[in-house]
């Protein structure tokens, strides 16, 4: 074993499907090439000694102790024991990370996907594959704890690539295409990523629900064309709008999935489609708040093709796209006027990493 081992996993962005992966409907998403870091160093002591420089927090695990902490890295370590990955070394451990944290931009699904990396290479000698690091760190990001979420920041960030992902098979499409400039502006709001997803989770599931009691062969992955009329009749004022959302943000996701198979993309109409998918967010779902609202408004303004909203809402950050870099840059400094927490071009990102000094 080398002394030193740098794990690294990249930040997400979701261009499409947003709240749409925990209802079974796909989603389409990227990386960026803003990454969380972890450094592990070998020690001579039986435990992790974790420094999470970002947030100045201090954690220990004790190796040779029976782990009943339910934080991510703790579970990891139990999770792990059915790959027979059973740590038996110490190491000292820096993490850090360029991705704004509580932003949108999944900077904790990216913690765990590098965390269950190091833990696999450095104790265990199995094939680790992305499909691996994204079952893994689904199960615990999700399923162990009860979570909200779907599968969408595990997927994408243990791939690497722009996918669109089935959430009911698992298949992955890797788009080859290249997209036009990324802006990405973090608003000053941070998120209560948990408490929305729960609620709006819970709202999308009950109007899907009630129609099926009106018509039990009803499907939500097979609405693409329905008459969506005819179904929001069966609802009442509270759940057509999770319903709409829904079922519309869908076609808008299939649609785009279209155009990103192209040989040539036409950035405009994702830039339009995008748009479109940012309505049904903001004026069904309500997850946007003032400042994101006023953000969307100034990108628009000055050259953005396309602006949403990313990640769970109730804050986070907006991603805007740009066809050349004046324009780029002339909606970060008007951006910046508004004094976002920050603003910043977004290249695509790699998949995780492993290297050994």
């Amino acid at each position: 074993m080398t002394n030193k081992i740098i794990s690294t996993a990249p930040g997400r962005v979701c261009l499409f499907g947003d709240h749409q992966d925990y209802l079974g409907l796909p989603i389409i998403a990227t990386t960026i090439d803003k990454e969380i870091k972890i450094e592990a160093v070998k020690n001579d002591l039986n435990q992790f000694n974790i420094y999470k420089k970002d947030l100045n927090e201090n954690q220990i695990i004790e190796l040779n102790k029976e782990i009943n902490e339910t934080d991510f890295l703790s579970l990891s370590l139990n999770i792990l024991k059915k790959y027979n990955c059973i740590p038996d070394q110490g190491f000292d451990i820096e993490i850090t990370s360029t991705i704004p944290i509580n932003s949108g931009l999944s900077s904790s699904s990216a913690l765990i996907v590098a965390w269950i990396n190091f833990l696999l290479n450095a104790f265990t000698d199995i094939e680790i594959t992305a499909e691996l690091l994204a079952k893994i760190s689904y199960q615990i990001e999700v399923k162990e704890t009860g979570g909200s979420g779907g599968k969408m920041d595990q997927y994408t960030i243990s791939y690497g690539e722009t996918i669109y992902l089935d959430t009911i098979t698992d298949k992955i499409k890797i788009f080859d295409g290249d997209l036009c400039d990324m802006i990405i502006a973090v608003s000053n709001q941070e998120k209560d990523t948990q408490g929305l997803l729960k609620k709006l989770k819970e709202g999308a599931l009950k109007s899907i629900q009630i129609i099926k009691n009106h018509i039990p062969e009803f499907n939500i992955q097979n609405s693409y064309d329905i008459n969506l009329k005819n179904y929001l009749s069966y609802l009442d004022d509270q759940y057509k709008p999770f319903f709409n959302a829904a079922v519309e943000n869908y076609r808008i996701t299939l649609e785009a999935r279209k155009e990103l198979e192209k040989s040539k993309i036409n950035i405009d109409k994702v830039g339009l489609l995008m748009n479109l998918h940012h309505s049904f967010l903001k004026n069904e779902l309500n997850i946007t708040t003032t400042e994101i609202d006023e953000m969307i408004n100034v990108a628009e303004f000055n050259g953005s093709i396309g602006s949403k909203i990313v990640g769970s809402g109730g804050g986070g950050s907006i991603v805007c796209l740009s066809k050349d870099e004046n324009s780029s840059y002339d909606i970060i400094n008007e951006l910046k006027k508004i004094s976002v927490k920050d603003a910043f071009i977004a290249k695509k990102g790699r998949g995780p990493i492993i290297s050994y000094e």
